[in-house]
């Protein structure tokens, strides 16, 4: 199992968004934690890029450590599975603004399953 890394800089500071992405164990995918924000956007974006990369039918992304996704956060993932060429990606665990965000700019994007 690949060690964890935190992205978008150093460790977390108070007053300071800090996001860490592991590999999942066992499955196809990345465990977030921390905050999806305009602080940290460059690394999640990063994160997503290496996830559809990777990607083989379904990828999981667990984010039941995630505090906080803002609507750039949203876009990214959104966008990353449109662009998949097959599919979908199953999102865990999401903080509540995420399911609600994905349902008003993309109602029925049948890429992308939220299980809570």
């Amino acid at each position: 199992m690949d060690a964890p890394h935190v992205v978008g800089g150093p460790p977390a500071v108070p007053g300071r968004a800090a996001l860490e992405v592991s590999p999942l164990p066992g499955r196809s995918g990345i465990r977030a934690r921390g905050e999806i924000s305009a602080l940290t956007r460059t690394s999640w974006e990063q994160a997503l890029s290496e996830l559809a990369r990777r990607h083989a039918g379904v990828s999981y992304v667990e984010l039941s450590d995630v505090a906080f996704v803002d609507v750039a956060g949203v876009t990214a993932l959104a966008i990353t599975a449109m662009n998949l060429p097959d599919g979908r990606v199953v999102v865990e665990n999401p903080p509540p603004q995420l399911p609600r965000v994905l349902e008003m700019f993309w109602p029925g994007l049948d890429r992308i399953e939220v299980a809570l």
